[in-house]
Formats: C-alpha cells, structure tokens, sequence
C-alpha cells in the first residue's frame, strides 16, 4: 500500500538524519565562558565585548514558507536587545545558518556554528525532523539549543529550551474544543515524518478514552502537491473535521484541493495545528476563511506587549507583514535566555541552566514561566478562526497559562505512549 511506503520513507529519512547528526558529533565538546573548552577544541567565545548566537533555520526549501519569518523575528529581538545594551554588557552579534529544510543540512550546521562561530547558544529549528537530527549535536557539544515551534511531546533534553507548545498545551485543547462542539468523528492528514504521526498517535489514543472516532488517517511527502486522493478520500469518509497536521507549502496544495472538492469551514472545517498567519497569506485567504486554528498567539492577541511587538515587527519588515505563534515564541526564546544569562551572571551553559526556572516574561502572547523541570514554558491554549482579513481571531482560551506536561504523566489514556 502506498501509505506503508510512505512510512518507510520517512522512517528512513528520519534514521538517516539522525545517523548524519550522531556522525557529526563524534567528538565530546562543552560551551561556557570563555574557559571553557571541548576535546576537539570547540567553546563558546565570551572574551570580547560581543559574543555570537546562532540562527538556524530554513531559509530555502519547502519550509521557507514559515521559517523565514522566524529569523526575522529573531533578528527582531537581537536588535532590541543590543539596542538596550546587551546581554552582561556585551552586543549579540547573530551568526545565521540555512538548514535548506534538509535534516542532515540542520545538524551539520549546527555543529558548525557551535564549532566554528563559537556560539553562546542557538534560535531555531521547526520541524521534529530537523530538531531530532541537530539534538545529539546540541547534547555532545553540550551547547543550548532553543526551539522555538509546537511539538509532538514525548522529549526532553538538558540541552533544548522548548518555548513552543508542548501536547497537553495544544493538540489536546484542540480535541477539547472539537469535542464540545459536538464534532467528534475525525480525518486526520499530516505530512510524513515525526511530529504528525506521533501527534496522531496521541490523537488516536484521546479518540479511544473520549468517546471519538478516528475515520480516516493520511500522510503525504513533505514538499507533496497532490492531493486529489486524499481529499476524495475526507470527502467521503462522514468525518465531522478534519484534524491537519500538513507543514510547509503542502498547505497550498491541500486547501486549493479542499476548496475545488466542494468542502467547505461549514460543511467539514478543518483544524490546523501548523497554520499560522503568514500561512494564510502564502495559502490565500480564500481557501481558509472560517477554518480553526491552535496555538497560543496570535496577531490579534490582546496586550500593551503583543501591541508593541506587531509594531515593532511591521515597522522592521513592513505595514503589510503579519505575526505569528511560531514568530512570536522564538522572539520571546531570545528574551527567555537573556534574563537566564543574566540571573545566572554568567553565558557558563550549566549555570544557565540552574538559573532557568522560574524565569518569567512579560510575553507578546501573555505571560511565560520557565519551567525549570522539563525545560518547556507555561503557555496559554488558544483556539482560532482565520477571518476574511487574513487574522486569526481567537474563538476559545484556556483562561491561564498551562503547566507543561511533555510526557503526558497527568493523563491516564497517555499511559504507554512514551
């Protein structure tokens, strides 16, 4: 069957990213001050009035559609805060790297800049792909990574930051949110590779223990702009909602197909777990008009922070260039680091580290703690609903900021799925 061989595929794809990544990282490293070294000589340069964070993102590809504006958005806090002084009094000077939505390109990059540029920590990373093939260099060389997109769950490591959504803060709020409203048989499409087939994972074991029913499950290629079969396929299966776990421009594809189809947000809408605002502009607002969204941001999100955060990302990148969930917790990721540094008193990784819990910002989205623990940020779910304009306006929050919970530990129909 021709889904088998896609699963083959990625699960190749997937072992061969992360073979290249652990090939990479041969040699044991450690990053810190400026005394700090490794066995093949690598360490963090603190010695001059700037010190050098990495950039690592897709830049070209398939996943350039979303990951540009990322490293925009990071160039965006690095100015700011160079612009109030620094970090302990040095200038971030950012070293930016192409990951060319290619997960072995990801981990060579990575060690490069950890390596070479001698960083003091790295912003970046969107897909589990590209996340798990740089996370063994990340953990030799013993250098912060901060990841900065939603995930699967189901991870933890001493040496990523994850200050995107974690499962229980936004694939499970999601469900909720479906679910009480009465639409309880899914479709689930995603593209094939980590996150949306272990978030599917997740989703068929909530199904189960909540009364719903899975009807149908499809993956395409990352990149894929065929869609025809898999959306006859939705049409006809008496789904409720399709739950759309699509990244990168086979969005375009997919909505294009899911529009000519005849389906539309009121006959089965779809809720998408990836599509943010500047995905809306590059799908077109047509093919998106009344379908939902989760996240924790959006442009719209109320506050005197996520006001001055839109202006000021508007103001550098221009009038017409929306914000996003993505954008926005990588804006915040640099910030998180810095009051790190700067409890700590020091750019030492281990002492970073045990300055990280409790760290709390006052966020474009709300306020995010760290916690210490797992390493991940309180955030607040959001559910929304992609307007004629283009925005996303939330249709349901969850009221207050949610405990990360990576390992499902506080759901019982979780159990065994780690």
């Amino acid at each position: 069957m021709s889904g088998l061989s896609i699963s083959r595929r990625g699960l190749l794809a997937g072992m061969s990213a992360v073979g290249a990544s652990a090939a990479l990282s041969a040699c044991g490293a450690k990053t810190g001050d400026s005394s700090s070294t490794d066995a093949a000589g690598a360490k963090a340069d603190t010695s001059g009035s700037t010190v050098k964070v990495g950039l690592l993102n897709s830049l070209s590809g398939t996943m350039a559609i979303s990951e540009v504006t990322v490293h925009n958005a990071l160039l965006l806090a690095v100015k700011e805060i160079n612009a109030a002084g620094g970090v302990l009094g040095k200038k971030l000077n950012p070293i930016s790297q192409d990951g060319a939505s290619d997960w072995p390109t990801f981990a060579e990059k990575a060690e490069a800049l950890i390596k070479d540029d001698k960083v003091v920590a790295t912003f970046g990373c969107w897909t589990s792909s590209s996340r798990k093939a740089v996370k063994p260099v990340f953990e030799r060389y013993k250098s912060l990574l901060f990841y900065p997109v939603q995930y699967e769950g189901l991870e933890q490591s001493p040496y990523i930051f994850y200050t995107g959504a974690t499962t229980n803060q936004q694939i499970i709020p999601a469900l909720d949110y479906l679910k009480k409203q009465g639409l309880t048989k899914l479709y689930l499409v995603g593209s094939d590779y980590v996150f949306p087939r272990t978030a599917n994972k997740e989703i068929q074991a909530y199904a189960k223990a909540k009364g719903m029913t899975v009807v149908g499950e499809d993956y395409a290629p990352l990149g894929s702009t065929e869609f025809s079969t898999i959306v006859n396929k939705v049409k006809d299966s008496g789904a409720d909602a399709v739950f759309n776990t699509l990244n990168g421009d086979s969005n375009v594809a997919f909505f294009k197909e899911y529009k000519s189809s005849g389906m539309t947000a009121k006959s089965m809408p779809v809720l998408s777990v990836s599509i943010a605002e500047e995905e809306v502009k590059s799908i077109g607002t047509q093919y998106l008009e009344g379908q939902l969204t989760a996240w924790n941001y959006y442009q719209t999100t109320p506050g005197a922070a996520n006001t001055k955060f839109v202006a000021a990302y508007q103001a550098a990148y221009g009038k017409d260039k929306p914000t996003s969930d993505p954008m926005e917790a990588a804006y915040v990721s640099v910030y998180l680091w810095k009051e790190m540094v700067e409890k700590a008193g020091s750019f030492d990784v281990a002492k970073v580290k045990a300055a990280s819990d409790g760290i709390t910002f006052a966020a474009p989205e709300g306020e995010v703690t760290v916690d210490g623990a797992s390493q991940h940020v309180y955030k607040t779910a959001r559910i929304g609903k992609v307007g004629a304009d283009g925005l996303i306006t939330e249709v349901w929050n969850s009221g207050k900021p949610i405990k990360p919970d990576p390992f499902l530990k506080g759901y019982d129909w979780a159990s065994g799925l780690s």
